[in-house]
């Protein structure tokens, strides 16, 4: 199995130079590229025949037209602007395959990365003595900790708030986990990060909220520095710390969680939802992205891949809030500002988001749901008399079509698994 890890380097001045020099050669070959593919995409809207540039046909561009005009390329690895115009081209065929948006130009001082590579994957020549590190055309560099691996083909530099960080790819074996593990269901949330169907509760760590006045105060402190100035980079240097400071404090909570889940257990349910439709409300949308709902899906994908575990998406109409996880009664309706459930036939009160856990874990592919209470069985309509209950009303009215006794037994029989 194929892993990767993130390391920060301690650079001296000099490598912190070479570093920059680095991601702006590979920032420059990008932008280059980026504009002579969209220059060729404008001349093909009136002249098919023209063929779109492959990245080897661009690099053959970079070496005859920007090189030779511009000898500080040759300052740095001939890695670096080669796996740029790659990325690149990249980037393209998956916005044509509708996958992400248009590439943009890259600007520098954001999300400064470039490539290194040395030797072959058989005879590997980017080497760790287990403190430091032997990158080529830089040398000897130090490592706040040991990699798993004392050599490698290649890696990727990048700089986060004025840290550098090296990242490796390494092949390791699946760890031994035990045989006879349960299944779990999750239930994200915004109150508590997520509630387990087993009762454990993984608190929300809300480190963007907890931090939104110090990142208001810096944000007000940059806005009133003179462009270009000393003082703005500083303050620039302080805001980026803290955007940091705040997304790992995030990170720290979901790894811990998905490793928990895919570690100890065998199966894990958790609901498929619509991230970009949460964020479309605004009222939601920052406590929401605080969450890093996407983050945590993403890391149990390869960690329930690495420790043999499978991972159940839940299909997004399911609704496990509004189903009581004793009887399997499927009630009205619940608004977000209910927090206990409480069911309207067995008078089971548990808390809304346990309860959805519950519901998700005995969740299976094709199940039934039954209508609700407060939906109408007959073809004919509502019945003459009946309305709709109202939110304060805790039992749906019952329509003169339905027979309470029937509907409980078909309850029993069609969700056997909830109760």
């Amino acid at each position: 199995m194929l892993l990767s890890i993130k390391v920060e380097l301690i650079p001296n001045n000099k490598q912190i130079s070479a570093f920059k020099k680095a991601s702006g050669i590979a920032r420059h070959a990008y932008n280059w590229a980026n504009a002579i593919f969209k220059d060729t995409l404008q001349l093909r809207s009136t002249d098919k025949s023209i063929k779109l540039p492959s990245s080897i046909d661009l690099h053959k561009r970079l070496v005859a037209e920007v090189k030779t005009v511009n000898p500080w390329y040759y300052q740095t690895n001939k890695n670096v602007p080669q796996k740029a115009i790659k990325d690149l081209r990249t980037a393209w065929d998956r916005f044509f395959k509708k996958l992400a948006q248009q590439p943009r130009f890259k600007k520098k001082g954001k999300f400064d990365s470039f490539y290194l590579e040395s030797g072959s994957k058989t005879k590997p020549k980017i080497k760790s003595d287990g403190k430091r590190i032997k990158l080529p055309s830089i040398g000897w560099v130090r490592l706040t900790e040991e990699l798993p691996v004392k050599a490698t083909h290649n890696c990727v530099i990048s700089r986060t708030a004025d840290k550098w960080f090296i990242a490796i790819k390494y092949e390791v074996e699946k760890p031994i986990v035990e045989a006879d593990r349960p299944s779990i269901g999750v239930d994200i949330g915004i109150k508590e990060l997520a509630v387990c169907s087993n009762g454990k509760v993984f608190k929300n760590p809300k480190a963007y909220r907890r931090m939104s006045k110090r990142l208001k105060h810096l944000q007000r402190r940059l806005s009133k520095k003179k462009l270009c100035s000393n003082n703005r980079k500083k303050a620039v240097s302080r805001l980026a710390k803290l955007h940091a400071h705040i997304a790992n404090i995030r990170k720290d909570a979901i790894h811990k969680l998905t490793t928990y889940l895919a570690k100890n257990h065998s199966i894990i349910k958790i609901e498929d939802l619509s991230i970009k439709a949460f964020l479309r409300n605004h009222r939601l949308a920052g406590a929401i992205a605080d969450c890093g709902m996407h983050d945590f899906k993403r890391q149990l994908e390869y960690k329930t891949e690495k420790f043999s575990s499978k991972l159940i998406l839940v299909e997004r109409m399911f609704p496990s809030s509004q189903i009581c996880s004793n009887c399997g009664n499927h009630r009205h309706k619940m608004p977000l500002k209910e927090r206990i459930f409480i069911c309207p036939e067995c008078g089971h009160t548990e808390d809304r988001d346990l309860n959805a856990s519950k519901n998700i874990e005995r969740w299976f592919e094709g199940i039934y749901i039954p209508i609700r209470s407060d939906q109408t069985v007959s073809s004919t309509g509502i019945a003459c008399g009946v309305d709709k209950p109202f939110n304060r009303q805790i039992k749906a009215t019952l329509k003169q079509e339905v027979n309470t006794k029937t509907n409980y037994v078909q309850l029993c029989l069609d969700l056997g698994s909830f109760g």
